[in-house]
């Protein structure tokens, strides 16, 4: 009965919810060798991105998904001035990533319910093993929370 409510509705099922923490551009890798010092984190897979490798001695982290306990957290590095991070003294900005086969759906229902959509749906490339990339939108909630919502990734192992 709930899925055929759902279907009626357009709603979409979410196959995962990841905090995604959005640091200062260049501060990524210092973060997750933070947390896997600090709160024994496991690396799960990371994506430079592909268009700031060769000029930079630290390429910038696209995006890094670890794992604390039994939760997942993606860690990336601030990539251009539309990315989330709070704060103008270099501080972080926390961003929930919500994973779908149904991005567009899940976009209208969060609207509906009050939601502003912050620019149009993209299409990002997936790399092999990326945490990041596939169809995805963005929506701010009503008290100011930065939601992305995207196509589930593809689970690859990092390489040692």
């Amino acid at each position: 009965m709930a899925q055929e409510i759902e279907q009626q509705n357009g709603a979409a099922s979410f196959a995962a919810l990841k905090p995604q923490v959005v640091v200062p551009a260049g501060k990524a890798d210092e973060a997750v060798q933070f947390y896997k010092a600090a709160f024994g984190a496991e690396e799960l897979k990371r994506v430079n991105h592909a268009k700031r490798k060769a000029d930079q001695e630290t390429p910038l982290i696209l995006c890094a998904e670890l794992k604390i306990g039994s939760a997942s957290l993606l860690v990336c590095d601030q990539t251009d001035d539309s990315s989330p991070v709070a704060g103008k003294e270099g501080g972080s900005g926390i961003v929930f990533r919500l994973e779908t086969e149904n991005v567009e759906g899940a976009l209208a229902k969060a609207v509906k319910a009050g939601a502003s959509q912050e620019g149009e749906i993209t299409e990002e490339e997936a790399q092999e093993g990326s945490c990041c990339g596939g169809v995805l939108g963005k929506v701010k909630d009503p008290f100011g929370v930065a939601w992305i919502i995207a196509s589930a990734a593809k689970v690859a192992a990092v390489e040692a």
